[in-house]
């Protein structure tokens, strides 16, 4: 018997996205996704699948911590295969280095601000499945992403934050540059 917490769930909450938009990822991003759904499938997985069958195999499974840590990292293996193949389906990639040298904010841009008390801040737009916030980096149906997008470098925009709205003045946008191609 299997309590509710056990249940394999096959309902896979993915973050939202705007009503009729698509999942944009940079390539980066998107061959960050692919690989780690690689190795699950090709290493991590084969190897719990090898664990719970030891585990299974030393007698009664009712008191065995291995075979149920097992089953249960299983299931959430599983879970996070289901997830990227899902996200991978739907993405969107596009490559930021298109936009390179222009001074329009579009996706993957690089955007240096400064809000109304004079504190500069800089953060990179990336797709929702690859942002991270701690290298300042925000999703492009962020608030702020949302204000920025399609400014151009001296614009001044108005950002909606829980206290009300405030002007923040694009300073820099910045591209990656294109990867050289080989001939």
């Amino acid at each position: 018997m299997t309590s509710p917490t056990d249940a394999d769930d096959d309902e896979i909450t993915l973050p939202p996205l705007p009503a009729g938009s698509k999942n944009y990822i940079t390539p980066q991003g998107y061959a960050a996704l692919r690989a780690e759904l690689f190795d699950l499938m090709d290493n991590e997985r084969p190897r719990m699948v090898e664990a719970v069958y030891w585990a299974a195999s030393n007698g009664d499974r009712s008191e065995n911590g291995d075979y149920h840590y097992g089953k249960k990292r299983l299931r959430e293996i599983d879970r996070r295969i289901r997830f990227l193949t899902k996200r991978l389906e739907i993405a969107e990639v596009t490559d930021p280095s298109a936009h390179h040298g222009r001074d329009q904010v579009f996706f993957g841009a690089t955007v240096t601000y400064v809000d109304e008390t004079a504190v500069e801040r800089t953060v990179t737009i990336m797709g929702i499945d690859e942002a991270d916030s701690l290298k300042a980096q925000v999703t492009w149906v962020s608030p702020i992403a949302r204000a920025l997008l399609k400014a151009r470098e001296g614009d001044v925009v108005k950002l909606v934050t829980p206290v009300g709205v405030q002007e923040v003045e694009v300073v820099e946008v910045r591209y990656p540059a294109p990867a050289p191609t080989t001939d």
